[in-house]
């Protein structure tokens, strides 16, 4: 029996698309190279859910399997990179589709994986974009120790917000 999606649309090709076709798909998350923390997480967390994380980026653009990532060149973000699932593949394609209609009431699908990904970019930021003495002046501004501005991980303060945001 063929199952229809309540929450996701069938492919549509653009009208300045110039690559292959994927009919037989329905888009599920998208990604580029400027996705927040939060877009980042879903996709990958949406694509582990789905069995796909085994399955590499298309790059011959010859559509197989269950579950397709598709990579695109855009001139304005870089890249960008679609979930596709077959409609062929009815538990997968009703399993995408849960996924996304739970979004429509709550924004994460993991909310592990989006913790440890802001957790991991407000370190990278803390280290990599802060000098010592900013450091210093932010642990300082928000009642901490001012000897926490030399660990190599971001301290949060008392909300356990993190002092710098990624």
């Amino acid at each position: 029996m063929k199952y229809v999606p309540k929450n996701l649309q069938p492919y549509k090709r653009l009208r300045d698309y110039a690559g292959p076709d994927y009919y037989d798909y329905y888009p599920v998350a998208g990604q580029s190279r400027d996705s927040d923390v939060l877009e980042r997480s879903n996709f990958r967390s949406i694509l582990k859910a789905l069995g796909g994380e085994k399955n590499n980026t298309i790059n011959d653009r010859t559509p197989q399997g269950p579950v397709l990532v598709i990579r695109d060149s855009h001139w304005a973000v870089g890249w960008v990179e679609t979930i596709y699932v077959s409609k062929t593949a009815t538990a997968t394609l009703k399993k995408a589709d849960d996924i996304v209609g739970g979004l429509e009431s709550y924004p994460v699908v993991d909310d592990d994986d989006f913790s440890m990904l802001e957790m991991e970019e407000a370190n990278t930021t803390w280290m990599e974009c802060y000098d010592l003495r900013e450091r210093i002046a932010l642990c300082a501004e928000n009642g901490l120790s001012i000897f926490q501005a030399r660990l190599k991980y971001c301290p949060s303060n008392e909300n356990g917000e993190y002092l710098c945001r990624p």
